[in-house]
């Protein structure tokens, strides 16, 4: 089942504050920028842009101008690039009665279905929605 720990939603947070500042790379945010904007612990974040580096989702640049930016445009960046690089994906944990009941060769929970849909519902979110909504959009003239 997908579950959001504190560790994506961290690595969530950092990234769409580099989303919205997205000029093409022009702009970089410092580690301690990105977590004083989004109120987290700046040694976490700073881990957190590493893996995000090597993942090819932001690009650092070391120095004193340095920082990081999205190494791609917010658009082309799914929440679900962010949740594979920190979950692991368990469908045996499904069922919030646990593996005594559904998936060990007895008939499903009353509520199985139900969860499988949820499962599936916030899959497909996670798949479809890009880091775009946090851009910044001129006002309509």
């Amino acid at each position: 089942m997908i579950r959001y720990g504190k560790t994506t939603q961290q690595a969530i947070a950092a990234v769409s504050k580099l989303a919205e500042v997205y000029d093409g790379g022009k702009t970089r945010l410092s580690s301690g920028q990105i977590a004083e904007a989004r109120g987290l612990s700046q040694a976490i974040v700073a881990k957190l842009l590493v893996i995000l580096s090597q993942a090819g989702i932001v690009d650092g640049t070391p120095g004193p101008r340095g920082g990081y930016a999205l190494s791609r445009e917010p658009g082309d960046i799914r929440f679900w690039d962010i949740v594979e690089q920190f979950e692991r994906q368990d469908n045996d944990k499904l069922c919030p009665f646990g593996p005594g009941w559904c998936g060990s060769g007895k008939e499903p929970c009353p509520m199985h279905d139900q969860f499988v849909k949820l499962q599936e519902s916030t899959e497909l979110f996670l798949r479809e929605t890009t880091f775009d909504v946090f851009c910044i959009k001129p006002a309509d003239v």
